[in-house]
């Protein structure tokens, strides 16, 4: 029984850009699945806007990470396990996590823009984590509609092989449905019923020529998964049945060979049905999903897991949400085995049990409690005490660690304070919590000021984390002007030696080292710090050599000018000597320590900045004025591109410094038309003169740039 159920298991997720229509895609789905309110409402606007509102009062989504709903198709009764994705750039961590525990996806693209530069972005990251596809084309209704442009944007500037598999009947205000190439038949919505009917009929006479050209296509792309297919297909295409195309395209979707095009209107209610049908005909059960590889934390070996319940549990936390009344939600995926609630689950970060309580599926906002959590299934858990996003939860006996996921570091911060002083305990609990739920945002305290510093992916993410303190922590704050997340490197190799003497009353403290210090090999892409031990014969006993390295490791996070982190370093241990009686671990640690500072004095040290890789979608006629603002803004313009609604595109890296209150200006000059997406590029050295005036404002050391 339970290996059919998860055969009917579909991990999905709608992945878009900003206003393709994610929510109200996700919002139909839970409607027609019977998850939400009559139709109604859903008609009256009040569903879809309330979610709206919560979507902007929270910058993410839903509240929920997973909701569960069910779907009957081909007479059987499929579950569906939505994950809602984000599409703002500076949440594209929570995009990621969610890509993580995703089986299939389905990328959404509006009719009237086509490819926007976040669906790019959301395409590689699902190509990163292997999360087959199909392609839905929202707003079918809206003016500029274009389906079929949208499938050659998709291949020019995807990369993608899109396989349509509807057509449209009508486009605009005069869309009406679709021809369904697989039954080839049509498929006409009624309108006064918002959707929720439809009747399957013939193809309209004017579109039977197009839908078998379009039919044609579709078998020969499919024919590349089924030989029989292909032998039919060349032979009489007239016999080949439905059941066939279905199983070629699921076969091509599930190897990422091609991506099934469907299309509609969500907000009118047309297309959502089918593309339901699709979901569960397309995309793959997490028994397709390839077994989930992991490390041995006790061997370092790689191990795999089936996705079977007989297996030993593993289960990666890729959410941890704040529910008011349970306190700490924690979301997760089962690859193998299963979680019993108040049962005990390692976890393998922290080396401790752990009791998870109690147990949930999540249903839209209600939680319904399960007795376990299953392989292949996504619950959510509560009474963990000791959690972060990315940790593996799994058997102590047979201890494994999921890949964790990877985030980019945060580029901006702020410092903040609370308005009252006895605020002050409340404020640290909200950011502690809200760090523990978002792996981008980090707080620190500043070492010369005492400031409690915030950072994150932009401002956005920023006014988002503030606003959320005020409303669920109840804390009011001041914050700073924005700060850059500024970063340290070297341009030179030096040599050095370095000796710690300290005598004192016992025993002395000593340590001799002989160090060449400098930038990274060009093929070592890891980063931090590559050491090379080139000791012999015992110069420096062995147990020491660790010790040198913990000390430069530990000494990376603060460089010498402003004591920002540097990124990379290579240290080459070449030499030394030990005093048999005063040498020690902490010794040869803090001569590294010093060799350090010392080292990367006369090693040409520079300030590193934020680049920003910047889309701006502008019309025409103030493209210049753009530009224009740009090279203020110490920006490189790359790229000018046509856009398909005749507006242009203006590709361009900035320093993140210049780009604060960038989306008020953009508005000033371009009377609001024009939009604009930014994301962290690399770092990159400040010029000296600007590396000084930086320096001088933290009272860093301005005497060392050259």
């Amino acid at each position: 029984m339970a290996k059919q159920d998860l055969h009917l298991t579909r991990n999905i997720g709608i992945m878009a850009h900003i206003d393709a229509g994610k929510t109200t895609t996700s919002e139909r789905i839970l409607f027609y699945t019977g998850k939400t309110h009559k139709i109604g409402e859903v008609h009256d606007g009040a569903a879809t806007m309330d979610w709206m509102a919560q979507e902007q009062e929270r910058g993410i989504t839903i509240t929920s990470a997973a909701t569960t709903c069910s779907w009957n198709w081909n007479n059987n009764s499929y579950k569906i396990n939505l994950i809602d994705t984000p599409g703002h750039v500076d949440f594209t961590a929570e995009v990621e996590r969610s890509l993580r525990v995703l089986d299939g996806a389905v990328a959404t693209y509006s009719a009237a823009d086509g490819v926007q530069p976040q669906s790019e972005t959301v395409w590689r990251q699902a190509d990163k984590y292997n999360v087959p596809r199909i392609g839905y084309v929202n707003k079918m209704d809206r003016s500029g509609a274009d389906f079929f442009e949208t499938v050659r944007q998709m291949k020019d500037l995807l990369g993608a092989n899109p396989v349509p598999v509807q057509i449209p009947i009508g486009a605009e205000e005069n869309f009406k449905g679709v021809v369904d190439l697989i039954k080839m038949k049509a498929v006409l919505w009624h309108d006064e019923a918002m959707g929720a009917d439809y009747d399957v009929e013939e193809i309209p006479a004017e579109l039977v020529d197009e839908a078998q050209e379009w039919r044609d296509k579709m078998l020969e792309e499919a024919s590349n998964f089924d030989e029989d297919l292909m032998t039919k297909y060349f032979d009489d295409p007239a016999t080949i049945t439905e059941e066939e195309i279905i199983a070629a395209l699921r076969k091509g979707t599930v190897a990422m060979e091609i991506t099934p095009m469907l299309l509609g209107s969500s907000y009118k209610n047309k297309g959502v049905q089918p593309l339901l049908d699709y979901v569960c005909a397309f995309l793959p059960s997490p028994v397709d999903a390839v077994n989930i590889v992991g490390t041995n934390p006790e061997t370092g070996e790689e191990e795999d897991r089936k996705p079977s319940e007989d297996e030993p549990t593993s289960a990666l936390a890729f959410k941890i949400a704040t529910d008011p009344y349970m306190g700490r939600l924690v979301f997760f995926r089962v690859y193998s085995g299963k979680i019993v609630a108040g049962s005990y689950i390692y976890n393998s970060r922290s080396g401790k049990k752990e009791r998870i309580s109690r147990l949930f599926q999540m249903n839209s906002n209600k939680e319904i409690p399960m007795e376990s959590i299953d392989a292949g299934d996504i619950g959510a858990g509560v009474g963990f005490k000791d959690i972060h996003t990315g940790d593996t939860l799994c058997d102590e006996a047979h201890p494994i660690v999921l890949e964790s996921m990877d985030f980019p570091d945060p580029v901006i911060g702020i410092a903040v304070e609370p308005k009252t002083q006895k605020d002050m305990d409340k404020l640290s609990l909200g950011l502690q919590k809200l760090a523990e739920e978002d792996p981008t945002f980090t707080v620190r305290t500043d070492e010369q000021s005492g400031q409690t510093i915030i950072s994150g992916m932009g401002e956005l993410h920023l006014d988002i984390i503030i606003d959320r303190l005020k409303r669920e922590f109840k804390v009011e704050c001041n914050q700073g002007k924005p700060q850059v997340n500024y970063k340290e490197a070297i341009t030179k190799t030096v040599n050095l030696r370095e000796v710690y003497k300290k005598q004192s009353g016992g025993r002395g403290k000593f340590a001799d080292i002989i160090v060449n210090v400098g930038p990274v090999d060009e093929d070592f892409t890891e980063g931090g710090l590559q050491f090379v031990n080139k000791v012999t014969g015992g110069n420096i006993p062995k147990e020491f050599i660790p010790s040198v390295q913990k000390g430069f490791e530990s000494a990376m996070k603060a460089g010498v000018l402003g004591g920002f982190p540097l990124d990379s370093l290579k240290v080459q241990l070449l030499d030394g000597s030990f005093h048999p009686v005063d040498s020690d671990q902490l010794s040869f640690e803090v001569a590294a320590l010093q060799a350090y500072k010392n080292s990367c004095s006369q090693a040409g040290p520079v300030l590193m900045e934020p680049i920003m890789a910047l889309e701006v979608v502008t019309p025409e006629e103030n493209m210049g004025d753009v530009i224009g603002d740009l090279n203020k803004r110490r920006g490189q313009v790359e790229g000018m591109e046509s856009s398909r609604s005749g507006a242009r595109v203006v590709k361009a890296k900035v320093p993140l410094a210049e780009m604060f209150g960038y989306v008020t200006a953009l508005r000033t000059i371009t009377s609001g038309r024009a939009t604009s997406s930014m994301t962290y590029h690399h770092h990159a050295p400040l010029s000296s003169s600007i590396a000084r005036t930086v320096l001088e404002e933290i009272n860093g050391r301005v005497d060392l740039i050259k």
